[in-house]
């Protein structure tokens, strides 16, 4: 038999618990001769030696459980070739309790082969098991309507669960491949056709098989190559790692994200063979730099020209199987290929039931079993692809408490990151000033600064900010306000209050306070800023880049209800009635600083206490300059 250079085809046997995969795969093994010799033979003298009725899906169940129960637990992967084409078979577990084994199965496969009991319909898992298959971005889905011996092969029957089914995958974006009838018990439509199904003049179970396309090939794309270890042998450094997407030569440059390092590929190595010139999507190796550049696990490989995402949130649905229910607020654990960063769930912006689609409140977050888009803030960039690009970029797992509690796909990047090193459209090109850095500072005798006030409306931002900036201003300093509300009614007054447009105007907000600073300013910004994620981010922009640049974080540190008491405008008050949606404190997380550089408790001193207090942390950090020489004082 001719093997084709088509790449192996992995597809996954999914459906309701005792619809009949593992029946349905062992039988069309034995029905296309594609077991070993004397395997069934073992299997019925094991089964009468038990005293038990001999089951094809013995076949297949690997778990002495399996056996006593016929259910299928682990996933079990079978090669096999028919017409010339190569295939996995995947059977996946289909009882409730077993989901994250059958999402560990499916999350590998091409294609899915659903299985549905025409007897019983379609099931909570038929419909489950659909909607994961689009989560983890298999898209070519065919369906077997099994048990056809059950309802007499009735036509009648056939088609008022196909049309059942075929309308929910519709709904999720799926046309399948085909719908077939069978009966896996009997044999009946799985490798030859049956005439007690007269009225079928459609494709068997085997022949179905052959109408999934081949799984496309990655090499083609742009690259990806996630650092999984760094290992050091001869005096190399050797970064080693799985090719996900394109094409890796020797020479080739390349940077790695999120920092933006670049090298070029001096070799290619393989275990225990000899180096290679090029490397495809799908091969595990290490390479080393012709340039040695600090490079750790998590890191992404990937050309110049055409880079991934890099941001901290992201827009994702989620699939959770947690023992506690997935809420805002909480700290989790994602891991993205070899990357491993705490996140949160700043939003859940859309919870529904999985079997069935239907919305549901979000009230007490997202319970086992369920699906939410959600926004996902990470503590550290993520660098990603959407998943219909380079699905092992696009697909992530949630840790929660050690355990691995959910999974999702990115379906759309947050705001705009704020990584310097993340390249830029080519066409555009810095300024650089003719009067340095230094000579601003030595004009103004001072380097600068960015004094980053947070906390709760009406915790005294701006009133402190104010008298600092008088304090600051007497003696000499160049200083300057950048107030939260002042900004938003010019530089931000397109941005509006949800977690996105919170986050953008921080990163707004730093980008302007970086460039005062860097004239030699002190820039005093005072905005509730209520995500640590967003304040680390101001941090990185006012630190990165090698300007050394103080930043010093002040958290006001008031109670919400000395907060509300002092509340002029009465804000609070009308967030509570419902009025105003989104306000911090009230119906919008604050998320105090874990290590501010300054707090400040200004319910227990006054401004003047507070200023003073600021001052013994700020005034050491901003470095005094001499004066420039005039050219008379070098003769």
């Amino acid at each position: 038999m001719a093997i084709c250079d088509a790449p192996t085809l992995r597809i996954a046997v999914v459906g309701h618990v005792d619809h009949g995969k593992s029946t349905l795969i062992g039988r069309l093994f034995y029905d296309a001769g594609l077991l070993l010799d004397g395997k069934y033979e073992e299997l019925v003298a094991a089964a009468a030696r038990r005293g038990v009725a001999f089951e094809f899906a013995n076949l297949t169940d690997a778990l002495q459980a399996e056996r006593d129960q016929n259910i299928t637990i682990d996933t079990s992967q079978i090669w096999f070739r028919s017409n010339g084409r190569r295939f996995v078979i995947i059977d996946a577990p289909g009882h409730r309790e077993f989901v994250k084994n059958m999402v560990t199965g499916a999350a590998w496969a091409d294609a899915a082969l659903v299985i549905v009991d025409c007897q019983e319909g379609v099931q909570e898992q038929s419909r489950r098991h659909g909607l994961l298959l689009t989560l983890l971005g298999v898209t070519q889905v065919a369906v077997v309507l099994n048990k056809m011996d059950l309802v007499a092969f009735s036509r009648e029957r056939f088609q008022q669960v196909a049309h059942e089914y075929t309308a929910f995958l519709s709904s999720l974006g799926v046309t399948p491949t085909g719908v077939v009838p069978a009966a896996a018990r009997t044999g009946d439509n799985v490798v030859a056709s049956s005439p007690a199904l007269p009225w079928h003049h459609g494709p068997t179970v085997l022949e179905l098989l052959d109408t999934f396309k081949p799984a496309v090939r990655l090499d083609n794309r742009p690259l990806r190559f996630p650092i999984q270890d760094v290992y050091r042998f001869d005096h190399r450094r050797i970064l080693a790692g799985r090719v996900e997407a394109g094409t890796l030569r020797v020479g080739d440059s390349v940077q790695f994200l999120p920092g933006g390092k670049h090298s070029r590929v001096k070799t290619i190595e393989r275990w225990n063979a000899e180096p290679a010139e090029s490397a495809l999507a799908g091969e595990s190796i290490g390479i080393t730099l012709s340039e040695q550049i600090f490079v750790d696990r998590g890191d992404v490989a990937c050309s110049l020209a055409d880079t991934p995402h890099v941001q901290t949130d992201v827009h994702a649905r989620v699939f959770w199987l947690g023992r506690r229910p997935l809420v805002t607020g909480r700290k989790y654990v994602m891991r993205l290929t070899t990357q491993e960063t705490g996140c949160e769930i700043v939003s859940i912006e859309r919870l529904f039931d999985a079997s069935t689609l239907a919305a549901r409140a979000v009230g007490g977050g997202v319970s086992a079993n369920d699906v939410a888009d959600v926004l996902i803030r990470a503590e550290t960039p993520l660098v990603f692809d959407m998943y219909q690009r380079v699905q092992t970029l696009g697909r992530f797992v949630l840790v929660d408490d050690l355990d691995v509690a959910g999974g999702g796909t990115i379906t759309r990047a947050g705001m705009a990151d704020v990584q310097a090193s993340v390249p830029v459209a080519s066409s555009l090109t810095r300024s650089i000033s003719q009067v340095t850095r230094e000579e601003r500072h030595a004009r103004n005798r001072h380097t600068g600064a960015v004094v980053w006030l947070t906390g709760l409306s009406c915790s005294g931002k701006s009133t402190l900010a104010s008298a600092l900036e008088r304090t600051l201003f007497d003696r000499g300093l160049q200083v300057v306000v950048i107030d939260g509300d002042n900004i938003r009614h010019g530089l931000n007054a397109d941005l509006g209050f949800s977690a996105g447009d919170r986050s953008d105007n921080v990163r707004r907000v730093a980008e302007a306070a970086k460039l005062f600073a860097e004239a030699g300013f002190v820039a005093i910004t005072a905005l509730i800023s209520p995500y640590r994620a967003d304040r680390l981010r101001a941090r990185r922009i006012i630190e990165g880049g090698g300007l050394d640049l103080p930043f010093c974080e002040v958290f006001l540190d008031v109670p919400l209800e000395v907060c509300e008491l002092r509340d002029p405008r009465r804000l609070y008050a009308k967030a509570r009635a419902g009025e105003i949606a989104e306000f911090t404190g009230v119906s919008a997380p604050y998320e105090p600083p874990d290590a501010p550089d300054v707090v400040i408790r200004t319910h227990e001193l006054t401004v003047e206490e507070s200023v003073v207090a600021l001052l013994d942390e700020l005034l050491p950090r901003i470095r005094r300059v001499p004066a420039p020489r005039r050219p008379q004082d070098a003769s």
